[in-house]
């Protein structure tokens, strides 16, 4: 089994910074995808942003330049540096894992940002 707990969320000022961490425990493969979707109140969940284990990273147009995905593969765990926080990027957190074929998800935590 896995297990992916994330951590790092809570209110913020718009224009400020928070950074969410995610820890994959169990059963984790060498080979595998970590990343971040997000759900805000009456819409649908959205890719935040991915990185694989060889680094390659991917993220949401509405992300870029404001978003930094990284990962310490030793740890297991994936980290969403976000700068420049928006009013529209409240919402909660989900942590996700790709390995194998099949998706696991974490509870999520929620951001929420303030004017």
């Amino acid at each position: 089994q896995v297990q992916l707990v994330e951590s790092g969320g809570g209110l913020v000022q718009a224009g400020g910074s928070l950074r969410l961490s995610c820890a994959a425990s169990g059963s984790i493969f060498s080979i595998n995808t970590l990343g971040w979707y997000r759900q805000a109140p009456g819409k649908q969940r959205e890719l935040v942003a991915d990185i694989t284990s060889h680094g390659s990273t991917n993220y949401a147009d509405s992300t870029k330049g404001r978003f930094t995905i990284s990962r310490d593969n030793a740890k297991n765990t994936v980290y969403l540096q976000m700068n420049s926080l928006k009013l529209e990027d409240t919402a909660v957190y989900y942590c996700y894992l790709d390995q194998v074929l099949r998706r696991y998800w974490g509870q999520g935590t929620q951001v929420t940002v303030s004017s």
